[in-house]
This record gives structure tokens, sequence and C-alpha cells, in this order.
């Protein structure tokens, strides 16, 4: 066989071909690589689209996440992809990553840690720094509202445990969830994580406000202070 053996998409069956593929068995059966092909239309002359968005996948141990983390002049390294093909990836990921954060939103009432991380994961999970928010809920545990109360470093954020008490009166909820992120990965609470949570539920309990739980939110994971016995 020869050495160069690349075979256009447009020579392959009808059934090998991306667009075709999606339209005649369903977009479940395309592959990551498949689904990226579609996005940039085309390969290069030596390259089918589908092997460009594998190359593409392998430089990130074909992790979507890892790929919606790369930056523009990261996607026009690849020999084939240019503005408009990187721009088409990025806004497709960002789409993915939003439609997870309406998809959580939907989920409005408590029942569980896990709802808490499906709904704060798309929000706070992949940044580079630290954010505390607070969900707050009514008595049936169904969300009023969401708000970040603070932003700080990688090293930490302050919390102003009079701001999260008097939205809560202002909205009437008579619940909170407390949440933060990790950028470093780790899932073990801090000393200042342990005080802030104590400050708060015992601030909660003067008012008659509960205070339910603190999640520690990473990528992939969580920590919740009320599962593991830290209230």
């Amino acid at each position: 066989m020869a050495e160069n053996s690349f075979f256009p998409i447009t020579n392959w069956s009808e059934d090998d071909k991306p667009r075709e593929k999606l339209m005649l068995k369903g977009k479940s059966v395309l592959s990551d690589a498949e689904l990226i092909a579609i996005l940039i239309g085309s390969g290069s002359r030596s390259e089918s689209a589908v092997d460009l968005s594998k190359r593409i996948l392998a430089s990130v141990d074909n992790n979507l996440n890892a790929l919606g983390k790369l930056s523009l002049s990261q996607l026009i390294q690849f020999k084939g992809i240019g503005e408009a093909k990187a721009i088409s990836i990025i806004a497709a990921l960002e789409l993915g990553r939003r439609r997870r954060g309406e998809e959580a939103v939907e989920l409005k009432k408590i029942t569980s840690s896990k709802i808490i991380f499906e709904i704060m994961q798309p929000i706070i999970g992949e940044l580079p720094h630290e954010e505390f928010w607070i969900i707050y809920m009514n008595n049936s545990n169904k969300v009023i509202s969401k708000s970040q109360l603070s932003k700080g470093g990688i090293t930490g954020t302050l919390v102003d445990v009079r701001i999260v008490f008097k939205t809560a009166l202002e909205i009437g909820a008579t619940a909170l969830i407390l949440c933060h992120n990790h950028p470093s990965g780790t899932l073990v609470p801090s000393d200042a994580d342990k005080q802030i949570t104590k400050k708060l539920k015992l601030a909660g309990d003067s008012l008659e406000i509960k205070v339910l739980d603190h999640l520690i939110v990473t990528e992939t994971s969580y920590f919740s202070f009320a599962d593991e016995g830290i209230f």
C-alpha cells in the first residue's frame, strides 16, 4: 500500500460520512471525532476532517472537558484548523457547557448532595479561581435563588455572614446551602472551610434559617459536609 493512504470523506460510503451517518442513524451513534468533524466541515489535502478531529482529541487524551478549555490560539496550532474552525469548536463546546447548566436549573427541588453538585458544577467546577455561592431555598427545599457571595484567588475567598442572611430574609428563604470550589481539585475541607460553615450554621440557627449543607465542588466530584457528618 502507498505510504500516503489518505482517502477523502467524499469517497467514503454514505454510511461512513459523518453528516450522512447522523441523518441515517441518529446523533448518538457518532463518535466524538465524527461530531467535531461535522463542526469543522473539512480537513486538508493530507488528512480528512475525522482524522484531524481524532488528532485534536488525542492531544487532550480524548477528554471533551479538556478540549473545551483550549483557547483559540491553542486550537489554531493544529495544522488544518484556522480561526473559523477553532471558533466553531469553542462555540459548540460552550453551548454544551451552558446546556448542562440549564438542565441542572430544572432540578428545582434539592433532595441530595448529588443534585447540588449537578446544579453548581457547570457554574464553578472548572473555574481557575475560588468562588463562594449560596443556594437559597423555601420550606419545600425548592431553589428560590443562587447567588455568588464572593470571588477570590486560588488561596481562598472572603465570606460576609451578614450579607448571606440579609439576602435570605429579603427573599423569604427558610434554608440555604453553601457551595464553593477548589480549583486545586482537592476535596479535603480546610480549617477555614470548617470554621465558616460553623459560623454560618450558628447564625442561621438564631434566625431560624437552616444551613443544610456545604459542598466543595471540583471539576469532576464534590465533598458534602452533611454526607460526611461535619455539622
